[in-house]
């Protein structure tokens, strides 16, 4: 894990976060700055910069991320009045931390982006 990555640091425990879910190949945490009343980010456990990065043989990941996410919106019960999953990638398209991860928003009628 590079010892720069903001996230990496979570899952080491280097640094505190307000963990919601965690198991042996997942970590997901609420946001510092939410942009909604549920708002989580779900990452892997192992470093992967970006979404560009995932080889081919691994693309599982995201369906483990996902389902992640979908657990934790019936456990917030957002699950029928509805949620947003997003992945950033690299600057351009939003990414900020390094690492991949996925945003769960919810709790609110959410706006814009289609």
């Amino acid at each position: 894990m590079p010892s720069d990555c903001l996230f990496c640091k979570l899952v080491t425990r280097e640094i505190p976060g307000d963990i919601v879910y965690e198991d042996e190949d997942v970590l997901a945490f609420n946001d510092i700055s939410p942009q909604a009343p549920t708002h989580i980010l779900i990452i892997p456990k192992q470093h992967v910069a970006t979404v560009n990065d995932v080889p081919e043989e691994q693309a599982s990941l995201f369906g483990t991320l996902v389902g992640c996410a979908k657990r934790l919106a019936i456990q917030r019960g957002i699950d029928a009045s509805g949620y947003r999953l997003i992945m950033n990638c690299n600057g351009e398209g939003g990414q900020t931390v390094f690492h991949v991860h996925l945003h769960l928003l919810g709790g609110r009628q959410l706006t814009g982006l289609g």
